[in-house]
């Protein structure tokens, strides 16, 4: 039995094992195996040292977490890869945080708890990113961990595009597996009329769906009230980020406006991916300032959206695309507009210079 932070952890030993670390082992027969020098196979000598890093001998716990920490190279390899205890592996998380190698191994290991997975989540390794992104069950059972991936740097359009999929808002007939929240059981796209969304809402919110059913789900014939407009806000900052995902697909005008700033670039992706988001809403998105750059993206890589002249202005107006996307759009624009742009200080330099060669090369300058 050990003891990690104020919880009592039950662990698993061979008696060759336990005999090196029961509380009532010599003082001595403890502090020698707090060196690590143990026949033990990787994974148990992980655990005998796991036992000793709680041990009530100050010497016991500063040896053993030392040699827990400094395992050679191959044997920290097996134990990271093994059949551990998931709190071994969550300590030893925390240790190789900075090593991508080890993290690596860490997220393909099923051993490893779901909170261990998420903080792994929240790390700048790009291909640690990239395998927890293909774990849809664990997302699906630990939403927290689409939480981490969202405030990733690292977590680029092609994941979150997987996470959506994998939730169905890509491709409503997706398989989820083992989920009592099936996104592919809510209405497919062509099937979401207000009362389909209001039983899907219900779904999700339960009892609360009632107070919150209209505005949520009905796009209102007059606009909200500063009040009502912060009720809504409020209702869905208590959400989880699951839950926002799954409002984003069958909310109305007013969710998504919310959704679509959320500071989880997943939410706001799933939000200017709704199938009930219309053009208007588009275009306006494309002009925003305050919205992430993946949204930017997703509306500039839309064919559809961008056969509109006005999303097209907007986003080559918009310094929240990318100069190469907006430059795209420049050489579509009429005169007059690429004569503002070609003023513009509010757009990067490589976007007006653009502007002024085109209306040079037309000899409207």
């Amino acid at each position: 039995m050990a003891e990690a932070g104020k919880h009592k952890i039950k662990l698993q030993l061979s008696p060759e094992a336990e005999k090196y670390c029961r509380a009532d082992a010599p003082l001595e027969a403890r502090r020698m195996a707090a060196g690590g020098a143990l026949p033990l196979a990787g994974p148990e000598l992980a655990t005998v040292l796991f036992v000793l890093c709680h041990d009530a001998d100050t010497e016991v716990k500063s040896r053993a977490r030392k040699s827990l920490e400094g395992l050679p190279e191959g044997v920290r390899d097996a134990v990271l890869s093994g059949p551990v205890h998931p709190a071994v592996l969550s300590y030893l998380a925390r240790v190789h945080a900075e090593d991508p190698a080890a993290c690596e191994k860490l997220a393909l290991n099923p051993a490893c708890d779901d909170a261990t997975v998420e903080f792994l989540a929240s790390l700048t390794h790009r291909r640690v990113v990239d395998i927890i992104c293909n774990n849809q069950q664990r997302m699906l059972r630990h939403p927290a961990i689409v939480d981490a991936l969202g405030d990733n740097p690292l977590t680029g359009r092609a994941q979150i595009d997987r996470i959506l999929s994998f939730l169905g808002l890509e491709h409503p007939d997706t398989e989820v597996a083992e989920s009592n929240e099936r996104m592919d059981d809510w209405p497919d796209p062509e099937e979401i009329t207000d009362e389909a969304a209001q039983a899907a809402l219900e779904a999700l919110l339960g009892d609360d769906a009632s107070d919150f059913g209209t505005v949520l789900v009905e796009d209102p014939e007059e606009e909200l009230s500063e009040e009502d407009r912060g009720n809504l806000y409020n209702r869905i900052g208590t959400m989880s980020v699951m839950q926002k995902i799954k409002l984003a697909r069958m909310g109305n005008k007013e969710a998504r406006g919310l959704l679509i700033r959320d500071t989880n670039k997943i939410v706001a992706t799933a939000a200017i991916r709704s199938p009930r988001i219309n053009d208007s809403e588009v275009a306006a998105y494309a002009k925003s300032r305050n919205l992430c750059d993946d949204v930017i993206r997703v509306i500039a890589s839309n064919r559809e959206w961008t056969r509109s002249y006005q999303v097209k202005l907007n986003l080559a107006t918009n310094p929240k695309c990318s100069p190469p996307l907006a430059m795209k759009f420049v050489n579509h624009l009429q005169d007059r507009d690429l004569r503002f742009l070609m003023k513009s200080k509010d757009v990067p330099s490589a976007v007006s210079n653009h502007a002024r060669r085109l209306l040079s090369k037309k000899g409207k300058l």
